[in-house]
């Protein structure tokens, strides 16, 4: 489960992230980064990462589209004291990715990171 600070909820967010941000494309998942910081906190601070998922009917039935979001919630966990503070993060998974293993599901993460993060990934 990613802690509730790092979850992207509200809709507004999701089309920031999707329209506004940039995308990498990989055989079974899209990420879209959008490295503003979040507009709806006041103040000084930088907001944490966040994350939000898209598993469509496409990728197969209610079974395995929960599957594949946990999978990804867990691989993002893992990876989000690499992201860059404020930024929005939105996995789109795409239909092989419900057949895909989760060691594939890994690779197509980290490479589509690494093109949107430019290689400064540690």
């Amino acid at each position: 489960m990613l802690p509730p600070e790092n979850r992207l909820r509200r809709r507004e967010d999701f089309a920031t992230a999707m329209r506004r941000g940039r995308r990498a494309g990989r055989p079974h998942l899209v990420v879209h980064l959008s490295g503003r910081t979040d507009p709806h906190e006041a103040g000084e601070d930088v907001s944490p990462p966040r994350a939000g998922f898209v598993v469509s009917k496409a990728v197969g039935n209610a079974v395995v589209r929960n599957r594949v979001q946990r999978r990804l919630r867990h691989l993002v966990r893992e990876r989000l004291s690499e992201l860059p503070a404020g930024s929005l993060v939105v996995v789109r998974a795409l239909p092989g990715a419900g057949e895909a293993p989760a060691g594939r599901l890994a690779r197509d993460l980290d490479a589509a990171l690494e093109r949107l993060l430019g290689g400064v990934r540690s």
